[in-house]
């Protein structure tokens, strides 16, 4: 009789559909994978690219217009921080508003969100536009910030949360000015978006 051997253990094979913030901690980043997001859905792992030079340069250009004004407000913006949607998910938006400044903290719950922001990622899209915000919405979360970066264009559009659903609360595309004054104020133009 042949002895069989021991498959090693595959936290991507062995922990599909299992996914908890907890194993999350323990497991990854994975190791000799290459750099990737990694969020789960339903216990199911989600590992998507990091994006390019374009979303990468539109993050950061838009914590230099937010800032001011959330931290005026008493807010906090952050990078891509994990954000707890229930015991076998989380999602990483691209960056954060938290209601209040965090110290040395990895995961985050909804409550302490005011309004995650997703930069739409091809790789992503339907994810970004839809699922995140549809997620956010039944957590309860009262803003959403979504962006879309074309080649000369950009789109910024901030969401209210009414009810158990979203609706337009503020839009501009590049050459317009993207202005709130809830729940904290804002003004600049979409085209500092753009790479130069």
């Amino acid at each position: 009789m042949a002895a069989t051997i021991p498959r090693p253990f595959d936290p991507l094979i062995d922990l599909d559909g299992l996914w908890t913030v907890e194993l999350a901690a323990r497991y990854l980043p994975i190791d000799g994978m290459p750099p990737v997001r990694y969020e789960a859905e339903e216990g199911r792992l989600v590992m998507s690219p990091r994006e390019g030079s374009a979303n990468s340069w539109a993050a950061v250009r838009l914590v230099f217009e937010l800032d001011a004004g959330a931290r005026a407000a008493g807010y906090a913006v952050y990078s891509a921080l994990n954000l707890r949607t229930d015991p076998k998910g989380w999602i990483e938006p691209d960056l954060i508003i938290l209601k209040t400044p965090v110290r040395d903290q990895t995961w985050f719950e909804h409550d302490q969100v005011l309004c995650p922001v997703e930069i739409v990622s091809r790789s992503s899209r339907r994810r970004d536009r839809i699922d995140k915000p549809a997620t956010c919405a039944r957590l309860g979360i009262p803003y959403f910030m979504r962006v879309e970066i074309l080649r000369d264009e950009s789109l910024v559009e901030m969401l209210r949360l009414d009810g158990d659903r979203y609706v337009a609360h503020a839009k501009a595309l590049s050459g317009q000015t993207f202005e709130i004054t809830e729940p904290f104020a804002a003004s600049f133009d979409p085209q500092v978006l753009l790479e130069p």
